[in-house]
């Protein structure tokens, strides 16, 4: 399956996780790469796995080393791999800070299997993947304490860069945003990348937070 998506499971519920990786295995398109019982037992499988996962699905709350952390440290090691958080946490301030940390996605634990299994192919497709839910909590949240980021600056953004940012905000795929706008798929490519550098995000979700924060985003909320 060389174009399967590869997963990595990081749960130190092994019930739960087994019960995950059955229902993802079922998928002709999804390949569990392996399994992990906490974020340092992820770190050593990363160290020792010659292929590397495309996105891993992590629980928050594990012992020794917790999904924020090791969020953090994927983040800076494999910036590459994309992270779907699956909690049991709803709140506001761990959906924010999961977020905020790089997490591209996040999904509580009583979601269903249909949309577990979408949010996996949406983030494949597109880099990340919020719902409603997590789009408005990231607004009221991120807006709220805006006060420590009022110093932002989006006069350097061109006209051009803020209608693909919009775009990007209402989870259009680079496709869907050069058929809008007609332009071609690698033009779009190089306006994401100028924005990526230019508001210094890591990744498009993290693209999708600076526009929130500085009040440039059209949401489906």
């Amino acid at each position: 399956m060389s174009n399967a998506i590869k997963i990595a499971l990081v749960d130190d519920e092994v019930l739960f996780r087994k019960g995950i990786s059955f229902l993802l295995q079922k998928e002709d398109n999804i390949e569990i790469i392996f399994e992990a019982s906490n974020g340092e037992d992820l770190i050593f499988c990363l160290e020792d796995y010659e292929i590397k996962p495309d996105i891993i699905v992590m629980d928050l709350k594990m012992p020794i080393l917790n999904g924020v952390e090791a969020t953090k440290i994927i983040r800076k090691s494999y910036p590459d791999i994309k992270i779907i958080a699956l909690t049991s946490y709803d709140t506001k301030s761990f959906i924010a800070n999961m977020i905020q940390v790089g997490a591209v996605a996040y999904l509580i634990k009583n979601t269903t299997p249909k949309d577990l299994i979408h949010t996996i192919n949406e983030v494949s497709r597109k880099g990340f993947y919020y719902s409603q839910t997590v789009l408005r909590t990231i607004q009221d949240t991120i807006i709220s304490s805006k006060n420590n980021k009022s110093n932002l600056e989006t006069g350097f953004l061109s006209p051009r860069e803020i209608e693909i940012l919009q775009l990007i905000c209402l989870q259009k795929t680079t496709s869907e945003i050069a058929d809008q706008l007609f332009l071609s798929p690698r033009t779009v490519e190089g306006h994401r990348n100028n924005l990526l550098l230019k508001t210094e995000s890591r990744n498009i979700a993290g693209l999708v937070v600076y526009a929130i924060q500085n009040e440039i985003a059209v949401l489906n909320i």
